[in-house]
């Protein structure tokens, strides 16, 4: 089941949509919905291009994707590809005298910059460390002492281990990097709490991000315009696993003037489905929403069923590299199939695949000790797994568009996670 408006490649949308690209702002259309959902289907217009929804964007996260070439993200349909302002904001003044992400980075499509918030945060100001996303008890924050990072109420201050410099960060600078780095779409800047935070510690937090949301809003608008194209800010909703606090935030950043929402926060991945009913059921339905570092099946079709319109995650770029390979029937480890003459993922239409690599072949370059051969293996598994997630919401969109998302999402998930051919497991 595919969709013929996602096979232009993107090149070609670049080139309809290159006398549009002054000051256009982000505009959304909804096309279908979900019956009985919030699930929807429809196309975001950005300066460099246009999103057709949902979609999974690409990380780039130093503004490209590791070991893939931009022609190879062409080549699988990538539509859109993110990138971290954290990461960048150094590059942020060479990127901007050369127009901005999209031009920088040889893209040339629709780009998207995370605040670099999460970045910052994971160096240890609150962020726990993760045993088991559904065993909170077995979460814990990091002791002040070993901390890197100290939350102010103007921004969060840290000690950068790739520099080995003191810096800053909050939301005037980083509306600032990010609209110098110049993508279509920004995050504005957001505390990201631990799930080992209290209740009255998330009611703190979420003041401070909302008080940041404003700050983000009114940097954003002095410097949008600046590259020549308008740029465009997401608010993004916290409240950790709280309904009364994730329809409280929606309900006031919804009444801000962003041009959509980033949906994001630590929570058990069992509340995955109520978080999102309870922000997007806030939010207003005519701006996109964008859900933030997730990108297993099933959490993508939670999403979409429930009003995410797109998704990112490093995981099927790192999980490749590490020799999980993903396929209609779950994911394999390609160490156990020495030798073996089996496609990848029978009938994937990846070009990988359709160039004839087996399995075998595959494991044999990721074993080498030919550093030349592990990155052919490195970018042969990531462009299967990323053109199989980008396949996957390619086809929960015409699911939408022809009205049986339901039947698509059972099959799917029957095939992927209802058992375990010779050689698979079942995904964690």
């Amino acid at each position: 089941m595919q969709d013929d408006t996602t096979k232009t490649t993107t090149q070609e949308i670049n080139q309809d949509n290159a006398s549009n690209l002054q000051l256009k702002g982000l505009s959304f259309d909804i096309e279908a919905r979900i019956p009985g959902q919030l699930g929807r289907a429809g196309t975001i217009h950005t300066p460099h291009g246009d999103i057709k929804t949902p979609a999974f964007m690409c990380v780039g996260t130093h503004g490209e994707v590791r070991f893939l070439s931009m022609e190879n993200l062409h080549s699988i349909y990538a539509q859109a590809m993110l990138s971290n302002g954290y990461h960048l904001r150094n590059k942020s003044y060479e990127i901007a005298e050369i127009g901005g992400l999209a031009k920088w980075s040889g893209w040339n499509g629709p780009t998207l910059t995370d605040s670099g918030g999460f970045q910052v945060m994971s160096l240890g100001s609150g962020i726990g460390k993760v045993v088991s996303m559904e065993r909170e008890k077995e979460v814990t924050n990091a002791p002040k002492k070993d901390r890197l990072a100290i939350v102010t109420e103007d921004g969060i201050h840290f000690h950068d281990p790739f520099t080995d410099q003191d810096d800053f960060i909050g939301p005037k600078e980083s509306m600032d990097i990010q609209n110098r780095i110049g993508a279509d779409i920004h995050m504005a800047f957001d505390e990201l709490t631990s799930l080992a935070d209290s209740y009255e510690y998330n009611v703190e937090a979420l003041e401070r991000t909302e008080r940041w949301a404003q700050i983000s809003l009114d940097e954003h608008k002095k410097h949008r315009d600046d590259l020549g194209y308008r740029q465009s800010l997401y608010g993004v909703l916290q409240g950790g696993r709280w309904e009364d606090l994730r329809r409280s935030t929606a309900k006031k950043l919804g009444a801000m003037d962003f041009d959509g929402y980033g949906l994001g926060g630590a929570f058990l991945k069992s509340d995955l489905h109520n978080i999102l009913r309870w922000c997007n059921e806030e939010l207003p339905e005519g701006k996109p929403r964008h859900l933030l570092g997730l990108s297993r099946p099933d959490d993508i079709l939670v999403g979409a069923e429930n009003g995410a319109d797109t998704f990112d995650c490093v995981a099927p770029t790192r999980e490749a590299r590490h020799g999980r390979i993903y396929t209609k029937y779950g994911y394999i480890n390609i160490e156990k199939f020495a030798n073996s003459d089996q496609p990848l993922d029978e009938g994937c239409d990846c070009p990988v695949c359709k160039a004839g690599w087996t399995r075998g072949q595959l494991r044999a370059l990721l074993k080498s000790q030919d550093p030349e051969d592990r990155a052919k293996y490195f970018n042969l598994a990531s462009i299967h797994n990323l053109r199989f997630t980008l396949r996957l919401t390619e086809e929960i969109r015409q699911a939408i568009l022809d009205g049986c998302f339901e039947e698509y999402k059972n099959e799917f998930t029957a095939n992927y996670y209802g058992y375990s051919p010779k050689g698979a497991a079942k995904p964690e």
